[in-house]
């Protein structure tokens, strides 16, 4: 019998995974067997990914598309099925974020957001979904939520009404797709030490400090520390489970705080 967490035989796509979160979880889906299938929008980043991810030892088939766009995104999934088999595991990591005061901020960018953030992982999830219902034997789909999906921030106003409705796109489809042996479930991460942190994340400064103290784990996460989530997620053993929302925050979302005087 197979251990519950090996992915030997399974086709994996992982968008946005050209760097930060999204290349932590690809490398960790790899690594317990699956065949990774990268997605990403530039060319050059996709090259560097691609030597990243081989520096491992990890194959990863790069297709360069945009998620946002209904027929790439039909063409490209096509030519995968085409050169490797029908996916079986999708994490729709791809997304964005732009941080301006709801005050300030354009009807055009909001909707910018939402498309990328929220519409996106719907077009992808539907595209994969068709496949694995004609297939029949079920398969995987993990949503990259995020805090933000519970809890409100300055500044943030498009990316939390998107990832909010992510979390909601994840339950119905989990609810309509069950039937047919699909699980979608989704992973909220928390605060990450990526490179788009890196000049926050010093001492001293304001932020990092806010975040250490906010974290009852006292820290912030690593990349790696996202790994496990997706592969269990992905994996025989989260079979039977089903519209959920995993946060990997290191406690954030369980507390009000550290208590006072402490």
């Amino acid at each position: 019998m197979k251990p519950s967490f090996d992915l030997s035989g399974k086709i994996a796509l992982v968008t946005g995974a050209t760097h930060g979160l999204g290349m932590a979880m690809a490398k960790a889906l790899a690594q317990h067997g699956a065949t990774l299938v990268i997605n990403g929008h530039t060319p050059q980043k996709m090259d560097l990914a691609v030597k990243e991810y081989a520096s491992e030892g990890i194959t990863a088939y790069p297709y360069l598309f945009d998620v946002s766009n209904e027929q790439a995104v039909n063409d490209s999934i096509s030519k995968i099925e085409q050169d490797l088999g029908t996916i079986d595991i999708l994490v729709n990591n791809a997304g964005m974020i732009q941080r301006t005061a709801a005050i300030d901020m354009s009807p055009s960018d909001f909707r910018k957001i939402v498309d990328i953030d929220l519409v996106s992982p719907f077009i992808v999830s539907q595209r994969i979904a068709q496949s694995l219902i004609k297939r029949g034997t079920g398969g995987k789909i993990i949503n990259i939520c995020s805090m933000m999906s519970e809890l409100g921030r300055n500044t943030v106003s498009a990316y939390a009404a998107a990832k909010g409705g992510l979390k909601m796109l994840t339950r119905n489809l989990a609810t309509e797709w069950a039937k047919y042996n699909i699980q979608v479930n989704g992973i909220g991460p928390g605060y990450f030490a990526t490179d788009q942190t890196a000049p926050i994340r010093v001492d001293g400064h304001p932020f990092n400090d806010f975040i250490i103290n906010r974290t009852p784990a006292g820290r912030w996460g690593n990349p790696e520390d996202l790994g496990g989530a997706a592969v269990f997620l992905a994996s025989p053993a989260s079979d039977f489970i089903n519209g959920q929302i995993l946060y990997v925050d290191g406690g954030i979302l369980a507390t009000i705080g550290k208590p006072y005087g402490e």
